[in-house]
């Protein structure tokens, strides 16, 4: 959460930090500030987005070394005391921050005892005067005044800082929240996300916990905790511009819906061999004697990842049949969860940096087990921590509605059922060759369902402002109706629920009138006549029907007000296509109610706090 950039070089630092900012601001919104270094300390900030902080850039001084920050507020009311930067007392240093201070309190009440004064409600600004107190009184340099903070501080943090009194360095550090140089050309960067810098260059080293970096225009040098100088590698980008541009679409999300087809098509790319109904999964092949041998696996996740995790459960039992437990990361840790060096712990995380996601892993780790991560950012904390694991290759996403990374997930769990069921002959190699053949034409079905996409939003004006939804569906539809429901509420900011269809009798029938659009997801021809008997108590009731069904399924479309029908596939695959149309739902209806898509209220993107 929240975007940090930095930038020290031959060009205008602000230049570049605003563009950074620009790219990173679906990481937060509340607030944006930036703070240049050029004889003297120049800050700007304010509430809002990044548009009303590049306004006040005319009153700017120019200068070659600056930092920048676009907010999610955590301590403090999103205004412009609390936006970053924050300032020492001598107004020299300036400081952005990713994270929490969690002993921050009692940090400021030992400042405030030594004379200094504080103007906003957050954390952060304790930190940047309590690194100024190391200059002050201990004669500390910067890089030397950091550390002696750090050590007293307990929390996360990613952060920058700048001094005029040093003012050729940018000094960084992290523990808990993802930050990266940029190395290019007599200049660098510094970034909470390799997007803000993918403009400038190509070459990166990512910051582990517990490290720290002083940064040079021409040089950098990263450290442990004690002072130890450390060796890191440089990574390449795989990042191009287009794809973090709408390229003509209104909202990113849209973008990022209609590009499924050709997500999946890349996910499946080099790992399904249609011909032989062969699965080759290079990441998980060294781990493949543990997976086949398993006594029970863990899928972690928060929010979207944890619906697709919901729908690895049903993957890994019916084909691999592993048992499975799906466990919110948020609550892994807290439980004292029983856990040994038999299990297999998968971690799944968009962004490979979500915090709960990152303590989940630690804690199966500690314990022995073998962890496993599905993460679609190459170079990520989850990608660097894991025993092994599966690349989802869906690109940026820059909606903050998850949308294409949930079907990647998906199709990367698929894959590795099937693979471990190949290895372990849990599934005949027909079946398996008929299911490899079908996974191979889903990119090909969703583009089917996008082409009516107005079909979807004709239904979407008629329910536009419903007070509330519900969603319902059973077997592999239900973590379908949960996800549907999520990204209604995220942009649209309408209520709504998702539940098991059996579930509806146990209280949320009570909620059912004239009023309530139900969204039944009848696309699993298993489960086909239970969700029939579903659909009629909810008529019964009065309650307006939206079904998503499957070609033919007369008996669903004749009692539904509205139904859209979806290609035909097999029950395990139904999932990458029934969500789409609940996508375009949500898209259609918080467009039509004047919502931010693309950036929702309170919302950040990557969730680097717990």
């Amino acid at each position: 959460m929240c975007g940090i950039v930095g930038y020290i070089g031959n060009k205008q630092a602000s230049e570049v930090i605003i563009n950074g900012l620009k790219r990173l601001e679906y990481r937060g919104y509340d607030s944006a500030g930036i703070a240049i270094v050029n004889g003297e300390l120049n800050v700007k900030k304010g509430k809002g987005k990044v548009a009303n902080l590049e306004k006040m850039l005319s009153s700017v001084r120019k200068g070659t070394v600056g930092i920048g920050h676009t907010r999610w507020a955590t301590h403090g009311a999103p205004n412009d005391i609390n936006s970053h930067p924050h300032t020492g007392q001598r107004n020299k240093l300036a400081l952005v921050h990713n994270g929490i201070i969690e002993n921050y309190s009692i940090l400021k009440k030992k400042l405030i005892e030594q004379g200094y004064e504080f103007y906003s409600d957050t954390d952060t600004e304790v930190l940047a005067k309590l690194i100024e107190s190391f200059i002050e009184n201990n004669k500390d340099s910067l890089l030397e005044a950091v550390h002696h903070a750090l050590h007293q501080v307990t929390g996360t943090y990613g952060l920058a800082i700048v001094h005029t009194d040093f003012p050729n360095q940018i000094i960084a550090a992290r523990k808990g929240s993802p930050l990266l140089i940029g190395i290019g050309e007599d200049e660098m960067l510094l970034a909470s996300d390799a997007s803000a810098v993918a403009e400038y260059t190509d070459k990166v080293v990512y910051l582990d916990d517990g490290e720290i970096a002083i940064i040079k225009k021409d040089s950098y040098i990263v450290e442990s905790a004690e002072h130890i100088e450390l060796t890191k590698e440089v990574h390449e980008l795989a990042l191009s511009l287009e794809e973090m541009e709408k390229s003509g679409y209104p909202h990113f999300m849209l973008k990022e819906i209609f590009e499924q087809p050709k997500v999946i098509s890349d996910c499946l790319r080099g790992r399904l061999d249609v011909e032989q109904g062969q699965i080759t999964l290079g990441g998980i092949e060294g781990v493949m004697d543990k997976l086949v041998n398993a006594k029970r696996l863990i899928i972690a996740a928060c929010g979207t990842s944890w619906h697709s995790g919901l729908v690895g459960e049903y993957l890994f039992e019916h084909l691999a049949k592993i048992p499975v437990e799906v466990e919110y990361a948020s609550e892994f840790r807290y439980r004292e969860p029983l856990i040994d060096e038999d299990d297999v712990m998968i971690v799944v995380s968009q962004s490979g940096e979500t915090a709960d996601t990152l303590a989940a892993l630690r804690e199966a780790k500690s314990k022995g087990a073998l962890v496993l991560g599905v993460v679609n950012v190459v170079g990520s904390t989850i990608a660097r921590e894991t025993d092994a694991g599966v690349y989802i290759h869906a690109g940026p996403e820059i909606g903050v509605a998850s949308t294409k990374a949930f079907t990647a997930q998906v199709t990367v769990l698929t894959l590795m059922a099937l693979s471990i069921a190949q290895h372990k002959k849990t599934v005949s190699p027909k079946r398996i060759k008929t299911l490899v053949k079908e996974l191979a034409l889903v990119p090909e079905k969703i583009g089917e369902i996008l082409e009516h996409h107005e079909k979807i939003e004709k239904i979407a004006n008629l329910f536009t402002y419903a007070p509330n939804f519900l969603y319902l569906g059973r077997s592999y539809s239900f973590p379908v109706a949960l996800e549907g429901a999520l990204k209604l509420k995220e942009i649209s900011y309408i209520h709504a629920e998702g539940y098991p269809a059996a579930e509806m009798k146990h209280g949320p029938i009570a909620l059912i009138d004239e009023m309530m659009p139900v969204v039944v997801i009848a696309a699993t021809q298993h489960t086909n006549e239970k969700m029939v008997s579903n659909i009629e108590e909810v008529k019964a009731r009065k309650g307006r029907i939206i079904a998503i069904i499957t070609p033919d399924n007369n008996e669903v479309e004749d009692l539904a007000e509205f139904a859209f029908s979806i290609p035909e596939t097999m029950d395990v695959l139904s999932p990458l296509l029934t969500v789409i149309p609940l996508q375009l739902l949500s898209y259609y209806i918080a467009v039509n109610r004047g919502c931010d898509v693309d950036q929702p209220r309170n919302l950040a993107k990557s969730v680097t706090v717990e």
